[in-house]
């Protein structure tokens, strides 16, 4: 049924199962925080594919791409909802500096995305192989046609392809239906703190912090760092032009009336974390091994050697090996299943 309704082919088999049963069965929870997400990102992406000429059911990349997570990074380095690494950035003039990272920006990374599928298309004229090339480079698509004479269809080429590539076309396929279908599988879409038409754009005319903005119109430092995601140092920095930024609309008018009280500030405010602090961060129990030092288990866990003292009680930097630490480390992000992460161990289940 979803494959009459697009022009990208929506093929179904065992491989394309193997991920619907991911999403639908063994994720269940994880797809009910993307289905939330949707609200959000979903609108900005239709409008930009649109805008594009580019068929809409590619919206569904970003869901294998990132989990809808603005701030998603893999483990090869590729950030945002449409996981662009630093170097391809740079191709579509995203910037990324000490402040900003314009591959987390929704809506500048959504228009690179878009314009780099035209090009795609521009190269293959088959939706199946611009996501292939999209995932895994034009280079690597075009080798494997080659390879295999020449057919420009992707599950002919598949097996001349890198294994998360391979893998690439049936998570996609699998998210089509599982967005489509996840009320069959009594998934309850998990409701977030926004959807689209709760975000107001404003024009912010000097550098300021985050903590002074939420100061100024009363909204968590944590809900504006969420909504404008490319600022990766809770503060917006104004150059030449004012900048645009996302606040929730009903904060928009008391902006408005209030912006002028807003001072200038030079950079972000530097912020101690006081010795043993605890808040918004995971206990976790560590063993000393032989050899270990302080120092070797502070950096570890990306804490100060004095925290440990603190959290342990200790008056000295001497340890023994089978020593067990209290330990209280930054919580990791949610896992976001990110495609370069998971793919690949997905895809050799079925071959």
């Amino acid at each position: 049924m979803l494959d009459r309704k697009t022009p990208v082919s929506l093929v179904y088999n065992e491989r394309v199962q193997a991920y619907i049963d991911v999403y639908t069965i063994q994720r269940k929870d994880h797809l009910a925080e993307i289905i939330g997400r949707a609200e959000l990102y979903f609108p900005l992406f239709e409008e930009y594919l649109d805008k594009y000429g580019l068929p809409q059911e590619l919206k569904y990349m970003a869901v294998v791409e990132s989990a809808l997570d603005p701030m998603a990074q893999s483990s090869s380095g590729a950030r945002g909802l449409w996981q662009f690494l630093y170097q391809a950035s740079r191709l579509f003039n995203l910037r990324v500096d000490s402040y900003v990272d314009e591959r987390c920006d929704p809506v500048k990374s959504t228009d690179a995305a878009c314009r780099y599928l035209k090009y795609l298309y521009d190269n293959f004229q088959d939706w199946n192989l611009v996501m292939a090339a999209y995932n895994g480079g034009i280079a690597v698509v075009s080798d494997a046609v080659e390879r295999a004479g020449g057919v420009h269809d992707f599950w002919a080429i598949r097996s001349f392809l890198p294994a998360e590539t391979q893998g690439y076309i049936p998570a996609f396929i699998a998210v089509n239906f599982a967005m489509n279908y996840y009320m069959h599988y009594d998934i309850i879409p998990k409701k977030q703190s926004f959807n689209y038409d709760d975000l107001g754009f404003v024009f912010l005319e000097k550098s300021v912090s985050m903590q002074q903005l939420s100061s100024l119109i009363d909204v968590p430092v944590e809900t504006l760092m969420a909504l404008n995601p490319l600022y990766t140092k809770s503060f917006i920095p104004v150059v030449k032009e004012p900048v645009q930024i996302v606040i929730p609309r009903e904060k928009v008018l008391l902006f408005l009336r209030h912006r002028t009280l807003l001072e200038p500030e030079n950079q972000p405010p530097v912020s101690v974390r006081p010795i043993g602090f605890t808040g918004n961060r995971e206990k976790v129990m560590h063993k000393v091994k032989p050899g270990e030092f302080f120092h070797k288990v502070a950096m570890q866990y990306n804490v100060r050697v004095e925290d440990v003292q603190k959290w342990n009680n200790l008056t000295t930097r001497h340890l023994e090996a089978g020593q067990i630490l209290v330990i209280y480390r930054e919580k990791e992000r949610a896992d976001t299943f990110l495609a370069d992460d998971w793919i690949g161990k997905v895809n050799q289940q079925t071959n």
